[in-house]
């Protein structure tokens, strides 16, 4: 079911990309909170650029980004978490040699430890799994249980928008199922926007609300996930035909 909230991330004709030329061009689409919107494309499509102009990690050509209603076009990257954007990188995102409260717990640096302690708890909550594995050490564990810990920590700080870049990479299908179907639908579950970028197009589509089809840095398609289940279509739309 579609949220009826107001959009907590919105992409208002974006441009960006890297050393003044452009990448991705004239994007607008937004998010709402409770809502998992997926952007999926062929290889070169322009989905990491997208999300990169997002942090700030590519440059802002053109257009605004607005997050729980402000415009974040400017902030500079390392302001985001506290503007309220979290951001779940493909690799290297946990930290091997500690546990897993450990990593939590890093996660909620800016937290005071009275509240940081609660927000542990409220993490675990939202992703069950996550209590059995507080005192393992992160390197130890599978590659699913490392995506979860890394969206938990995300969660920590308590965003309203969280990226998930290519969750799924490198894991087995069982694994792939578990992170989309579960993981993905709790943290959705737990009041935030979700975006997803996955190259596993109709995995992600299977658990989205919106979907968005890039196709050579712009949008080919914008529409509700429910409406975009045929696979001839989608092979159609990136091939841009």
């Amino acid at each position: 079911m579609r949220s009826t909230s107001a959009p907590s991330l919105v992409l208002d004709r974006v441009s960006a990309g890297y050393g003044g030329a452009a990448v991705i061009e004239d994007v607008s689409f937004s998010v709402r909170s409770g809502e998992v919107a997926c952007v999926v494309g062929p290889n070169g499509a322009g989905k990491s650029t997208l999300l990169r102009a997002i942090t700030r990690d590519a440059v802002l050509i053109s257009g605004r980004i607005l997050l729980a209603g402000e415009d974040i076009s400017e902030t500079a990257g390392n302001d985001l978490v506290r503007r309220g954007l979290a951001w779940v990188p493909q690799l290297d995102d946990v930290f091997p040699i500690l546990t897993v409260r450990e990593n939590l717990e890093l996660g909620g640096y800016s937290l005071d430890r009275r509240r940081m302690r609660a927000r542990v708890e409220e993490v675990v909550a939202i992703f069950p799994l996550l209590s059995r594995l507080l005192g393992r050490v992160a390197g130890q564990l599978s590659g699913g249980e490392r995506k979860l810990l890394a969206i938990g920590r995300a969660l920590m700080p308590g965003p309203s928008a969280v990226l998930l870049d290519e969750p799924t990479a490198g894991l087995s299908p069982e694994m792939t199922q578990l992170v989309l179907n579960t993981h993905v639908e709790e943290l959705r579950q737990s009041g935030v926007a979700v975006l997803l970028v996955e190259q596993r197009a109709l995995e992600a589509i299977a658990v989205s609300s919106e979907v968005h089809v890039m196709v050579d840095g712009r949008l080919r398609v914008s529409k509700q996930a429910r409406l975009l289940t045929d696979g001839e279509e989608l092979a159609r739309l990136f091939l841009g035909e």
